[in-house]
């Protein structure tokens, strides 16, 4: 478990990890090389999951040997397939990492939420519902390698 204290705030006990594929974790469907030892770190501390809409139809071989658990969203609406899994999952344990217009529901729920700014951009209607801002998935990463450094963010 990854806790968090945010002073003014309260405490965090994150269980899981939900991570955007496309934007988040790749570019071009490709996954950002220097990602892999970082999801090895994070992984004995939550549960690490991708949501994607697979637009580039490379999420599985791109994740295969990282262990995290791939989740191909099966409907026309992601979003509210994102939102609804995060739900299931337990909102108020869960991160989640994205970028697109079809994060922001699951940004709303989130116990926190990180927004990557990346080469792919952000959408704004999910920028607005994000915790943290961040300009590459390797920030957000070291954010949760890191937890001090969320408490310095967003202490009250």
């Amino acid at each position: 478990m990854l806790n968090i204290t945010i002073p003014g705030v309260g405490e965090l006990a994150i269980k899981q990890v939900v991570f955007d594929f496309n934007g988040t974790l790749a570019t071009d469907g490709k996954l950002r090389p220097s990602l892999a030892p970082l999801l090895t770190q994070l992984k004995p501390k939550a549960k690490l999951y991708v949501l994607s809409a697979d637009t580039y139809r490379s999420v599985q071989s791109e994740c295969a040997d990282l262990g995290l658990e791939v989740r191909v969203l099966s409907s026309k609406n992601g979003a509210a397939e994102k939102r609804a899994f995060v739900r299931e999952c337990g909102a108020e344990t869960t991160v989640c990492v994205g970028n697109g217009v079809n994060d922001a529901g699951m940004f709303e729920i989130s116990a926190l939420s990180l927004l990557i700014m990346g080469e792919e951009g952000c959408a704004v209607k999910t920028l607005a519902k994000a915790d943290i801002i961040v300009k590459n998935s390797e920030d957000a990463l070291n954010l949760l390698l890191h937890p001090q450094r969320i408490t310095a963010t967003l202490r009250a």
